[in-house]
Parts: C-alpha cells; structure tokens; sequence
C-alpha cells in the first residue's frame, strides 16, 4: 500500500516519538487518513498512535475538533486558520502529546487563482502550545498531491520531535 520510502519515514516518526515518550494524534482532511494508515502500517504502532480524526467536512472540523466556525467563515477550510486550529484541537482532544494537521485542494476541481488545486496546509501542535503550519503547493494529480501531504506531514512529525 505504502512505498518502502514513505514506511520508512513512518519508522523514523515512530522512533522519535517513542524516544521522548510521546503519543500523537493526526486530524486529516484532504488526505482521508493516509497519514495515520501509514503510521499504523508499522507494527508496534499503538504505544506511539493515540487516534486519528478524519474531518474531512467543514462540519466535522466543527464538530471533532471544535475548529470554530467564524475561522472557517472568514479564512476557509483551507487556510493557515483552519489546519492551526485543527493541530490544537486534536492535541487538546486526545490524550497526544503532538498532533498533525493537514487540510488542502487535491483536486481535480475546487481550485481558484487564490487557492490553487494542489495547495496544502500542515501543521504541528504540541501539548506544550507549539503549533507551526506549513503552506506548500505540490504538482501532479489527486493522488501525487495526497502522497506528497502524506511524506510532508511524516516530515514534519519527525522534525518536531527530533526537535524539541
């Protein structure tokens, strides 16, 4: 399911967490759960994976993740707004110690001149109040911009516990 690259990232995620101990969450729109499947894909997974919330509505990062609805109102759903918020709440929900976000325009439609298909928001917040999004563009289709979020936020999961 996963490339040998990508599983390996994975690893590397899950051994930096478990070095500091800690637990994380993921809260998933564009990519649908990628992110916490590639995790889980590694045995052993469960002492470092806490849950995985799939908002991929406006509606359910409303109702999951108490992103507020004036932040999707004014920013969108895709914006640096929305994917911190995301990040925070699932830290503040589930017993995590760091948290990921993603949420983006994957395509093939849905796209404008100010949020393009392939624009991606991900971002990390940690227990601690940290939180840092990142704005990427990724080329290709549906599914080469949803591996690309996928290897990005497996990046980022590993530099922030690598990190702090």
């Amino acid at each position: 399911m996963f490339d040998p690259e990508t599983l390996t990232l994975a690893e590397a995620v899950l051994a930096a967490c478990r070095s500091r101990g800690w637990r994380l969450a993921t809260a998933e729109s564009c990519t649908g759960g990628l992110v916490a499947a590639a995790l889980t894909a590694i045995a052993g997974s469960s002492d470092v994976v806490e849950r995985g919330f799939i908002t991929y509505s406006n509606e359910a990062k409303i109702e999951m993740l108490a992103v507020p609805s004036d932040t999707i109102a004014a920013h969108g759903a895709v914006s640096a707004q929305t994917t911190a918020a995301m990040a925070r709440d699932a830290v503040r929900r589930a017993p995590a110690d760091v948290a990921v976000s993603i949420t983006g325009i994957a395509g093939p439609g849905g796209g404008s001149p100010q949020k393009p298909v392939g624009l991606v928001y991900l971002g990390v917040a940690r227990r601690d109040g940290a939180c840092r999004v990142e704005r990427r563009v990724f080329p290709g289709d549906r599914t080469e911009i949803r591996e690309a979020a996928l290897v990005e936020a497996l990046q980022m999961l590993q530099d922030e516990a690598q990190a702090a």
